[in-house]
């Protein structure tokens, strides 16, 4: 019997353990230990000649067994034959000799008519990763084969274990046939950048050209929960579109949990109405909470063991379900499980923004499922609670009413898609067919952000809440002083005189709290007391209370100053923004939003997408980003003189992140806004987020400053575009000196550099006349 692959291959094998006896002679002769162990064996193999020359025929191994075991015994110790399972054999050759103990359970079990394939090695992949054992031992190219190959191997139960497995090829020798060629450095480097191309691998290797001579220690590992979770994740990704997905959902975790009838059900939870409920997700998943009843039960909500499932948001399991029932027959979740015939079950909260959406259930009809076990829900509870949001989002996409009542304050540029779908679910409308919601999306965007920033806003309110805070302290230690003589204050004005030290220090997170329950807690509901007791007291409580705001019941003097100042701030910058992308909506649409937050920021979206009908042109972005240039030069213009009206003096500093990668966005339904679609758009949103309070590399310098803008970018022609638009404004004067600097590394972002261009307030009013081409 010649040893062959089921498929083509390059080689012709050669049973042979030459290189193994060549290892064990070595050994006997440098070692006494290893001479009194090994010569015995030697002395045997010598009168099989094969052994060197290479095994032809299959029943060598059965006639011989005793001599391969003690040929084996180094690389096979018999006292873990029952814990390791291993063979030998030849990479990516489903034939074993030798098996552990334990292999041989392993295969009995799968049964007879199981036959041992790779997972996904097809004919293609077979022949250039054989190929790729000649590059690596016989051309010495540096290639790791350590892939993750895998075996699907069911237990007697049916349960599809998984096994990985490694190729140890220290005993293995590759050596060229007749009419061998070899590879020139040009040859090696085409192989190496064209793996999908077969013909080219079998032209450079022709067939059975040649010998793989020796043999490999084959070692498998159980990674069925690794191999497992990786295939749940590829299920719940196509969690709406397969229709088989049901039962291979159970076989999945039929693999994780090693039972062989578990079964996967979800329950949701109306937290308004107290109830479990049925949703849209039972078409694709089962309740078995709610198996066989149409309506929702709110008396299981009251049980002890679900309140505490739903509260303290841990798995919860019953090992017994007969026992539980036997124990609380009065107990309609019990019986209804014990009816089904359901022995054991696990079940597990799925939470989204601490609020848990509903329990995913997993049960089985053999005792099989407990607390030991349900700890392995921690490694799938991730996958699971991302799934959900996903189903949740879609169902609210398909509940949503049509457009007019629908989508709120959406940006003319994007309205046309909208009114699109709202007419498409009008017309295709019938009662007995709900017809899905599409997403809102629009790709290959080029994005554009700025913002202008309140400098050290949180500073500032900060010291507002605390120059506020020490008059409402002082008024009160001038009422007490007024009060003493009647009244024993002492322990009050001792706390008094506590939180009065504590302001003069800097202000901690709790400290503002802390001083707002004093006064609420303590000292308005004693000056009522005093108030109420001696009526000469009125006037003096009354003064006070007159002396701070109606609502807060406090004194809200600097901090109305800063909370005004800050809203005007946000009006005026967010007007003027208003204002102008209006007029430059006319050059090509663009999607434009902002936000007021301790300053005003913005985003802006433009490709072809956002108007198919009309001819996009890169032009278009140029101008985009000249317009976005000069809007924040307005901005800081017009801000140098509007801060003189301000009760409160803030300074503003202002940022745009240039990203030339184009992205996707999508509407999203539970917010009623667009954001980035896809975690290949994140780091974009991450980079939003991190810059804004960055600083210069080695230095202790935040990036922005008042009286600069500042242009965040990763690329050289993104420095080469903005240095000629900054040219631009330098020329009308606008705009002055130009620093170049590198950003610090943040937190998953590296890289980033800066260009801060001084603003010239001596300017006049910013021109917005564009000139094509630039």
């Amino acid at each position: 019997m010649k040893f062959q692959a089921f498929y083509d291959s390059p080689f012709i094998l050669n049973f042979s353990f030459e290189k193994l006896i060549e290892k064990m002679e070595a050994e006997a002769s440098d070692n006494p230990e290893y001479a009194l162990s090994h010569q015995r064996i030697l002395d045997k193999a010598k009168e099989f000649p094969e052994l060197l020359n290479g095994i032809t025929n299959l029943n060598f191994f059965e006639k011989n067994e005793t001599l391969m075991k003690e040929l084996l015994r180094d690389l096979f110790p018999p006292m873990l034959t029952g814990n390791e399972i291993k063979a030998i054999g030849f990479p990516f050759y489903n034939f074993f000799f030798n098996p552990t103990q334990r292999f041989q359970n392993i295969l009995k079990n799968a049964g007879e008519n199981f036959d041992m394939f790779i997972k996904g090695l097809d004919p293609h992949r077979f022949y250039v990763m054989s190929c790729c054992i000649i590059l690596r031992n016989f051309y010495n190219v540096p290639l790791n084969l350590s892939m993750p190959f895998i075996f699907d191997i069911p237990n007697e139960e049916g349960i599809v274990n998984h096994y990985r497995f490694l190729n140890n090829v220290d005993f293995i020798d590759v050596n060229p046939l007749e009419n061998f060629k070899r590879l020139t450095e040009e040859e090696i480097s085409e192989l190496l950048d064209n793996f999908e191309d077969y013909e080219l691998w079998k032209e450079k290797f022709p067939p059975k050209n040649w010998e793989l001579k020796g043999f490999a220690v084959v070692n498998f590992f159980d990674a069925t929960t690794e191999i497992a979770v990786s295939n749940l994740k590829t299920k719940l990704i196509n969690l709406e579109d397969d229709e088989n997905l049901k039962p291979e959902l159970n076989k999945i975790f039929r693999s994780i949990f090693q039972v062989p009838d578990l079964e996967l059900g979800y329950t949701s939870i109306n937290h308004e109405e107290n109830k479990f409920v049925k949703t849209p997700i039972n078409g694709v998943i089962d309740s078995f909470i709610l198996s066989g009843f149409n309506h929702s039960r709110n008396e299981l909500l009251c049980e002890k063991n679900f309140n505490t499932l739903v509260e303290s948001r841990k798995y919860f399991s019953i090992s017994d379900v007969e026992k539980v029932y036997r124990e609380f027959p009065d107990s309609d979740f019990a019986k209804q499980f014990y009816e089904l015939g359901i022995k054991s079950a696990i079940f597990a909260p799925i939470i989204k923004n601490k609020k848990v959406l509903g329990i995913i259930e997993l049960v089985s009809r053999k005792k099989m499922l407990n607390s030991i076990n349900a700890q392995k829900m921690e490694i799938v509870m991730p996958y699971l609670e991302d799934t959900m949001d996903r189903l949740y989002d879609g169902i609210e996409t398909r509940i949503q009413a049509i457009i007019q009542r629908e989508y709120t304050a959406i940006h003319p540029s994007v309205y046309w898609k909208f009114r699109q779908e709202a007419e498409r679910h009008i017309g295709f409308y019938r009662e007995e067919f709900d017809l899905p919601y599409r997403k809102i999306t629009f790709e290959n965007l080029t994005p554009l952000f700025g913002q202008t920033d309140i400098r050290n806003s949180s500073v500032s309110r900060n010291l507002a809440i605390k120059k506020d805070l020490e008059i409402n302290l002082m008024l009160i230690s001038d009422v007490f002083k007024d009060l003493s003589s009647d009244n024993d204050l002492e322990s009050i004005n001792l706390k008094l005189i506590h939180f009065q030290e504590l302001l003069a220090k800097d202000l901690k997170a709790d400290t503002e709290s802390q001083v707002q329950n004093f006064i609420h807690n303590e000292v308005h509901p004693l000056l009522e007391s005093i108030k109420l007791q001696n009526v000469n007291y009125n006037q003096i409580v009354t003064d006070y209370h007159k002396q701070l705001d109606s609502k807060t019941e406090l004194v809200y003097q600097f901090r109305k100053k800063f909370d005004d100042s800050l809203s005007s701030v946000n009006k005026f910058l967010a007007d003027i923004l208003d204002k102008r992308q209006e007029e430059q909506q006319q050059r090509f649409p663009f999607y434009y939003e902002r936000f007021k937050t301790d300053g005003v920021e913005h985003n802006m979206y433009i490709g072809s997408s956002i108007e198919p009908e009309l001819t996009y042109d890169p032009i278009f972005l140029k101008n985009l980003r000249l317009w976005q240039l000069r809007v924040i030069c307005e901005s800081e213009l017009h801000y140098k003189k509007y801060k003189e009206t301000l009760d409160y003096s803030l300074d503003v500093s202002s940022l745009i992140l240039v990203y030339s990668t184009p992205i996707s966005i999508r509407f999203r339904m539970d917010e009623k806004r667009f954001d980035v679609d896809g975690s290949y758009n994140a780091r974009y949103e991450m980079i939003k987020k991190r810059i804004d309070k960055s600083q210069v590399k080695n230095s202790d310098e935040r990036i922005t400053q008042p009286g600069k803008i500042s242009i965040i970018y990763s690329q050289d022609r993104e420095r080469e575009e903005y240095l000629k638009l900054i040219k631009i404004l330098q020329d009308q004067n606008v705009l002055s000196t130009i620093e170049e600097l590198e950003v610090e590394d943040l937190q998953g972002i590296n890289g980033l550099r800066a260009l801060r261009v001084a603003v010239n307030y001596e300017a006049e009013d910013v021109d917005y006349e564009f000139v094509e081409g630039v």
